[in-house]
């Protein structure tokens, strides 16, 4: 049976995907594509995974009914609680997956990219764990307006290097982060943080951000009588929280699964990081999928107020999901997200991670009826954003 949920066995999701990468990491990669389904399904390793997620991540996450957000709205809304994660958001179910399976592959030296600093604290907090050596890149921006997560990677020993070429954001770290692999292939994994990059890495991510749609059909089932929603909505960059989410329900039609992209100062303004109004298909950090560039093939400085939305592509399985309609894609700009992320403080007493905002966002822009049940992957928590929340109080 086809299904959306996972590649061919070239790594293509319909006609994105794939692995197009330098000579030097051949071997890693294909290393990766041989072995870790075997690993992933061996008994051992699934246990270890299972009694992390559980004991230390705090898993499963809580499904909570929005109350105030239901009245507004019309419709039944469920959160689903990522941001009560272990280090505050969804990033920390890929990162303990990887880690484990970049011991059992004799890997002792990790690496990372990060844009908001989720993806590097998870990488980091799994690496003090685990006791190995963690480099994070991060963008020279990101470095300055995400300065607590910054300190936390730190704190927990890792070694941050600021990438300084491009627009110094998420694209410009994960370019480092490469260079770095390719002149370390032997000792090294890289853990990249979405459902992005070289096959394996969008399905291995998305196996690992599973938990998420697991979870949540289950505790629909147990609150409603019914494990299916209507809607599925939550906030894509590279996608790796949408792509959780969504999981469990690509193969359901019924459900509506809605990708919120942010459209930073507006979709046209040329201040945008929405993927797919405005790209086109291209090849980006290994994968073939759809990404904001140039007439010549140059890739567009994007732009988002959240620094894990502020990525010029997007994953293959969400590019494949919008090009065959499966998916509803949406957008959100600066002001909507900064409103909605407010508005979920004041009525429900949860600041959310800006990149969440832009999920919340979309209820306003979906017509929604009291038959409806929507779940809003909430998928990070608003400690890092603070500074951000605050400079639009303040304006």
């Amino acid at each position: 049976m086809e299904t959306y949920q996972h590649p061919d066995a070239r790594g293509y999701y319909g006609q994105f995907g794939g692995a197009y990468i330098p000579e030097m990491l051949h071997r890693n990669v294909e290393e990766l594509a041989a072995r870790y389904t075997e690993i992933m399904e061996d008994e051992s390793f699934r246990k270890e995974f299972d009694a992390l997620l559980k004991d230390y991540v705090g898993r499963p996450t809580p499904l909570f009914r929005a109350e105030r957000l239901s009245a507004e709205t019309g419709a039944t809304v469920f959160l689903k609680r990522e941001d009560l994660c272990h280090t505050g958001a969804h990033k920390i179910n890929n990162t303990i997956g990887q880690i484990l399976l970049a011991g059992r592959l004799g890997k002792k030296r990790i690496i990372a990219e990060t844009g908001a600093g989720q993806h590097g604290v998870a990488t980091a907090t799994v690496c003090a764990l685990k006791g190995l050596e963690c480099i994070v890149y991060m963008g020279e921006k990101d470095i300055e307006r995400q300065a607590p997560n910054v300190a936390r990677m730190k704190m927990l020993g890792a070694t941050v290097i600021p990438a300084v070429s491009g627009s110094k954001t998420l694209k410009d770290a994960t370019n480092e982060a490469i260079r770095d692999w390719i002149n370390n292939p032997s000792d090294t994994h890289y853990v990249i943080g979405s459902v992005v990059g070289p096959h394996p890495y969008p399905d291995m991510v998305a196996r690992f951000q599973q938990v998420i749609s697991y979870e949540t059909k289950q505790q629909l089932k147990e609150i409603t009588g019914n494990e299916l929603p209507t809607h599925v909505i939550a906030c894509v960059g590279g996608g790796s929280n949408a792509a959780g989410a969504f999981y469990h329900f690509l193969d359901e039609p019924s459900v509506q699964l809605v990708a919120v992209e942010a459209a930073g100062h507006g979709v046209h303004s040329g201040m945008s990081a929405a993927t797919t109004q405005l790209g086109k298909t291209g090849i980006l950090h290994g994968s073939k999928s759809l990404l904001m560039q140039t007439e010549d093939g140059q890739v567009i400085e994007p732009h988002s107020i959240s620094a894990g939305l502020d990525y010029p592509g997007i994953g293959p399985l969400h590019a494949h999901l919008f090009s065959t309609g499966r998916g509803t894609f949406l957008n959100a700009t600066d002001e909507e997200a900064l409103a909605a992320g407010f508005h979920l403080a004041k009525t429900e007493g949860i600041i959310p991670a800006l990149e969440s905002a832009h999920a919340l966002a979309a209820l306003n822009k979906l017509e929604l009826t009291p038959a409806d049940t929507v779940v809003v992957c909430l998928s990070g928590r608003g400690d890092k954003d603070l500074a951000t929340y605050m400079h639009a109080m303040n304006q």
